[in-house]
């Protein structure tokens, strides 16, 4: 066994959450008397929390939105996707092995991610990975969200393991720049949205196609050397 805990990314790492998503923030936009966006270009939008999200869905068109119509739009999107949560999300395809061969390995797991508690706990339960988890930590767990690498460090002490002993897997910017901040070795996803940019920009160790790799990456690789 290499790593003693392994964290990972919910959002475009685990779950393919971007139907949803971007249902919620058209809906919000028709609400708000705008057109629909299309499903690529809200994926770009994705990565910094749903602040973010909305700022950047509602500002679409170039013009940036005014502090009120930011939180009328919150307010209007967080009521979509409190009901459309779960809904299209879907596990990307070798989640589970992935999963099940990190614990064959004897390793903790947790997640990682910016979405809020109110959000991320029912989804787990809805998709069953919330059975694979000793640690969960969103992006109101903590004073601040990665890119910060305060998450990765609050997962490190919940689950009793120092950050040379974590394995972080991403598919974004967010979690490439917080891992590398927290001193983990990082592996990112190539399917996830990185905010539209090609992942091969990622500063990280390796890009893996699946979970199942990204285990068996784990189970040949010594934390303690450099990263390549």
């Amino acid at each position: 066994m290499q790593f003693s805990g392994i964290l990972l990314d919910l959002d475009g790492t685990l779950l393919d959450t971007l139907p949803d998503l971007a249902d919620a923030a058209n809906a919000m936009r028709q609400d708000m008397g705008l057109a629909p966006i299309a499903e690529d270009i809200i994926a770009t939008y994705i990565g910094k929390g749903v602040e973010q999200l909305v700022i950047r869905a509602l500002g679409h068109e170039g013009s940036p939105a005014s502090v009120d119509m930011v939180m009328r739009g919150l307010a209007r999107y967080q009521d979509h996707y409190r009901a459309l949560n779960g809904q299209r999300s879907r596990l990307y395809p070798g989640v589970l092995a992935g999963l099940q061969a990190f614990r064959a390995q004897g390793a903790r797991l947790a997640v990682v991610t910016n979405k809020g508690t109110e959000f991320t706990t029912p989804l787990l339960r809805q998709t069953g990975l919330d059975a694979y988890f000793e640690v969960v930590v969103c992006g109101d767990t903590c004073a601040r969200k990665k890119p910060d690498p305060m998450p990765l460090f609050h997962a490190c002490e919940l689950l009793g393991i120092t950050p040379d002993q974590a394995l972080f897997i991403g598919d974004s910017i967010n979690d490439a720049q917080a891992a590398k901040a927290a001193g983990m070795r990082v592996l990112a996803l190539p399917y996830g949205y990185n905010e539209g940019r090609p992942v091969q920009s990622l500063p990280v160790d390796a890009i893996v196609e699946s979970l199942v790799e990204a285990a068996q990456w784990a189970a040949g690789t010594n934390p303690q050397t450099e990263p390549a």
